[in-house]
């Protein structure tokens, strides 16, 4: 059942349209809009590559999903949306439901940002709602908020040696409270996801860094770390076993990725505003934060051996 709410749409075809055009399109039997052309497949002949905007292909002309079809000769769909979590495919059992016509689905490991605990509600996507007043915001601005309470101390006049102390132990344990039951929520979904997919499954980890990661407190970027944010090699391991095939692609070629238009060749700048109000004066002349087109070479070179195992090709 197709849900009647509308979901946030990462405004990625404005923001990027100089460098790439993503020829975006609603997929039937759904109120979702993914990247196209829109395939030409049919039941039983086709590979699902589900996954965030790493899957999509943000600033790359050929994706992974598009490079397996050429280097594969199989049909594939592109089901990457921008900022999802494995809660936004639970919610969409019509995607679940087209997934398993096909041969097979590539599962990326997606972000650990785009999951609920008790403070915020996320629908499976990175634009959380604080469940207290139903204040939207992005993952990055919600979770400072959790740690911003270290600073507090600041605010008294006397006694700030105490004060520091204090207000840094109770946003440290609040952190640590809610990042436990993050990891927990997101591993519950990726179990659920993994369990309704009934044909084979390659579990894909595609970043800039191993799965091995140390939790610190210190600020935001060392807090989330690199993507998949808050994901964890034992995260990774519990849902591994769920999986048929696990594929570990880490890889940095081709990163950072110099934004060039597509029309003449020329640097561009590309205004994230375009994608979300609350990215409004940033401005990117390089792609360091997506995968590069070779790193999405790496990934369809990694995952052919997998597939090829699985569908006997």
């Amino acid at each position: 059942m197709v849900e009647e709410s509308r979901e946030h749409l990462a405004g990625y075809q404005d923001r990027d349209y100089e460098v790439v055009d993503y020829h975006l399109y609603q997929l039937p039997s759904t109120n979702l809009k993914f990247r196209g052309p829109e395939p030409r497949i049919a039941d039983g002949e086709f590979i699902s590559c589900l996954g965030a905007a790493q899957t999509f292909g943000c600033f790359v002309d050929r994706p992974y999903p598009v490079l397996l079809q050429q280097l594969l000769g199989v049909g594939t769909l592109n089901l990457g949306y921008g900022g999802a979590g494995p809660r936004f495919f639970n919610r969409h059992p019509e995607l679940i439901d087209i997934v398993n016509r096909g041969r097979l689905a590539v599962v990326q490991i997606m972000s650990g940002r785009s999951e609920d605990n008790s403070r915020f509600e996320s629908r499976g996507l990175e634009l959380l709602t604080r469940r207290s007043d139903g204040k939207q915001m992005s993952a990055d601005a919600a979770w400072r908020s959790v740690l911003e309470v270290r600073y507090a101390w600041r605010r008294v006049p006397v006694l700030r040696t105490i004060a520091r102390k204090v207000c840094r132990s109770w946003g440290t344990r609040d952190a640590k409270r809610l990042l436990a039951e993050t990891r927990s929520n997101w591993i519950d979904n990726y179990k659920q996801l993994l369990d309704a997919i009934e044909v084979p499954t390659v579990l894909l980890w595609f970043s800039k860094r191993s799965p091995d990661f140390q939790d610190s407190f210190e600020d935001l970027h060392k807090f989330m770390g690199v993507y998949p944010q808050f994901v964890t090699r034992p995260m990774v391991e519990s849902i591994a076993g769920d999986a048929d095939y696990f594929v570990d692609c880490t890889t940095q070629r081709g990163s950072p990725q110099q934004l060039m238009s597509r029309f003449d060749g020329s640097a561009v700048e590309v205004d994230l505003g375009q994608d979300r109000k609350d990215f409004s004066g940033q401005v990117w002349t390089e792609n360091r934060y997506y995968p590069s087109p070779e790193m999405h070479e790496d990934a369809a070179q990694a995952l052919s051996g997998a597939i090829v195992q699985s569908l006997g090709i």
